[in-house]
């Protein structure tokens, strides 16, 4: 990896609040340049012009994010996969036991997982983090330790986590990205997993878009409706007690976020640090990139929105980004399924900048508009 991508040295690793503030200042704009140049390019291809729709921002996106046309393709692709618990589930928000958090970790490192399969389907590893899953987990070649608290705390009776925390929680998310493009892929996947995890995303949510917890609660898991008129209370009744400032988004994912969502947030700005396309699932990492963008408003530059989830603060989450997402498949998994669905899309937006010829290279005639 260059300099860009990690301003600091591999021999003298500074402290969580240093690695964070290098990181920031090393997430540099998306090259207009580059996109410039991607766009002249799509238009002079032996295609009509804007015939690939969408396909086309994907492309001219991808150019700025690598700085230059045509860009590489995004392979390998990492999904990253950050576990963690959460002390709110002592509010009833969900049926599911804390225990399944470990038993799907469990689950991922054995391949059996939904999130495994989409990945040998699109060619893309899988690598589980822990940041904060309250059962001792044992080592595995594919576990990586960035354990932080076993658990967040109850976000309704006092903060989830300290500032402190949450500083290492973000800087573990940053070192894994790095780690993701220091093995040479070129292309990095947020995955989320943490039973009770969508009810701070939707404060997270709310916080940094100003919505009422009513609009952005969903049903996670598939609660019945006496279970998400108590978890949006509990949304409530959170933001009621912090009152967090999205101009502090360190101190709004301390207040109501969770390990995983801010050890997102850390790997949305190491990826853009790092130059490469980010990949964004969905509610969870929604959320985490409004902390990222907080943190860093260029490195909203460097996402891409893979699908919008059924959970209807995602939606508002992609607005307030700026995010168009790729698909919409009705999905409320996370893990990073969705967006692994989405990679090939991706793919083929670079492909497609690398592989057609233009017109005048083919010698074929253009009529613009025909």
């Amino acid at each position: 990896m260059t300099a860009r991508g990690r301003p600091w040295s591999a021999r003298r690793v500074p402290d969580a609040a240093q690695i964070i503030a290098q990181t920031v200042a090393a997430v540099r704009p998306v090259s207009a340049d580059a996109r410039a140049a991607a766009q002249d390019r799509l238009d002079r291809m032996t295609k009509p012009r804007g015939a690939l729709g969408r396909v086309e921002d994907l492309a001219v996106a991808l150019a700025g994010i690598a700085g230059e046309c045509p860009p590489p393709l995004p392979e390998p692709a990492a999904v990253a996969v950050f576990a963690g618990d959460h002390g709110v589930h002592v509010q009833g928000v969900t049926p599911w036991p804390q225990e399944v958090t470990a038993q799907m970790v469990a689950n991922f490192l054995a391949g059996g997982a939904v999130v495994n399969a989409f990945a040998r389907q699109v060619g893309a590893s899988v690598t589980v983090v822990d940041v904060g899953v309250r059962t001792p987990l044992d080592a595995h070649p594919d576990l990586r330790d960035r354990r932080v608290a076993a658990g967040t705390a109850d976000m309704t009776t006092g903060p989830a986590m300290t500032r402190d925390e949450a500083r290492r929680a973000v800087a573990a998310g940053i070192a894994v990205a790095h780690e993701l493009v220091d093995e040479g892929h070129r292309c990095v996947v947020t995955g989320d997993m943490g039973i009770a995890n969508t009810t701070p995303a939707a404060a997270l949510i709310c916080a940094f878009t100003g919505a009422d917890p009513a609009v952005v609660t969903g049903r996670g898991t598939g609660i019945d409706d006496e279970t998400l008129a108590r978890k949006t209370d509990v949304v409530r009744r959170a933001l009621a007690l912090h009152a967090p400032d999205p101009a502090d988004p360190l101190g709004v994912v301390a207040a109501v976020g969770g390990f995983e969502h801010a050890a997102l947030a850390g790997f949305v700005l190491g990826g853009a640090a790092a130059g490469v396309p980010v990949l964004l699932d969905g509610v969870n990492a929604g959320a985490a990139a409004l902390v990222a963008g907080g943190l860093a408003p260029a490195s909203v530059g460097y996402c891409l929105a893979g699908h919008v989830s059924a959970e209807p603060g995602h939606a508002r989450a992609l607005a307030s980004l700026g995010a168009t997402p790729l698909l919409d498949l009705g999905m409320r998994l996370g893990e990073g399924t969705g967006a692994l669905l989405a990679l090939p899309v991706v793919a083929g937006a670079a492909r497609a900048l690398q592989d057609v010829a233009t017109f005048d290279a083919a010698g074929v005639v253009d009529k613009t508009g025909g």
